[in-house]
């Protein structure tokens, strides 16, 4: 048996997160594309880590960064997959392009939503512990869009900032747990629907190669080629992220593990507490490389 990676997406970033990886040349070039020197040092401040277009690009360095530094110790992975802005990630370790082109389009795409929220203010609330039929009044009531479906009951919801507080209230009053998002646009919603155009067009010139190992899109399900891959990095922008069949596609490729890689344990969290016998963990609770890779290791043996 193998074990499957996904990627991280916005709003779990700390300052110390990965504390083992090292300043590589992937690292190096975040920091050119980003016009800083320390990126720790940066994201002490959550306005800046907020801030979509520093998060954009720092998180599919950082992730790259990382894969780069933990790929050599591993055997290939069986699957991969990003979550939202994680994507990028997914689909340079993939094979799909290299790093570079990855934290390039990691910058367009920030640049281009933040140009499509210019008009409106917008933003994310996460909710959780909600039914489909109060799910569907606050999204009546408050003019809401699912942007992430991550199961039954728990979901990411777009919408106008002035709007969304009332909105967390509401669900709170109905039992519901629900929270502001630290991320300033309305992503895989309808308001980003120019930013995916334009993305679109930026990448329909650009030389995509096939994904060299199984790869799922949040949008588009399994993906391969280059028309499919172009068509689904630009759709996850206004479209719905399902990471619920994300999560039941590389549970159907029967691994032995899940590994987050990214800030925080978002991704291992929501899987083990639907996968509970097939284990997932974060790079970001481990001290060192060789500390993910024996524990990897341990659970291919073990399975």
């Amino acid at each position: 048996m193998s074990y499957a990676i996904v990627f991280s997406g916005q709003g779990m970033q700390h300052p110390d997160m990965l504390p083992w990886l090292a300043n590589d040349e992937t690292v190096h070039a975040m920091h050119q594309l980003l016009g800083i020197d320390d990126w720790r040092a940066c994201v002490k401040d959550p306005v800046w880590a907020g801030c979509n277009a520093n998060a954009q690009v720092l998180l599919t360095g950082l992730a790259l960064a990382a894969w780069a530094q933990l790929a050599p110790c591993l055997p290939a992975p069986a699957a991969a997959a990003g979550y939202s802005v994680g994507e990028l990630a997914a689909f340079s370790v993939a094979g799909v392009f290299d790093a570079n082109t990855a934290l390039e389009l990691a910058h367009r795409r920030a640049a281009l939503m933040d140009c499509a929220g210019e008009s409106n203010s917008t933003g994310l609330m996460g909710v959780s512990g909600v039914t489909e039929s109060l799910l569907g009044r606050l999204c009546e009531e408050f003019d809401l869009a699912v942007a992430i479906r991550n199961g039954i009951d728990s979901v990411v919801l777009g919408g106008l900032q002035v709007v969304l507080p009332l909105a967390v209230e509401a669900a709170q009053r109905q039992g519901a747990h629900a929270l502001l998002l630290n991320v300033q646009v309305a992503s895989h919603t309808r308001w980003m629907a120019a930013a995916a155009q334009g993305f679109a067009a930026h990448i329909a010139p650009l030389a995509f190669r096939a994904a060299g190992i199984p790869l799922f899109s949040d949008a588009a399900g399994r993906v391969a080629e280059p028309p499919q891959l172009k068509h689904a990095l630009a759709r996850q922008i206004d479209h719905a992220v399902r990471w619920d069949e994300c999560m039941e596609s590389i549970a159907g490729r029967r691994v032995a593990c899940v590994i987050e890689i990214g800030p925080g344990r978002a991704l291992a969290r929501m899987w083990n507490g639907r996968y509970a016998d097939t284990p997932a963990r974060s790079v970001d609770e481990f001290r060192s490389v060789e500390a993910i890779a024996r524990y990897v290791q341990k659970c291919m043996t073990a399975a």
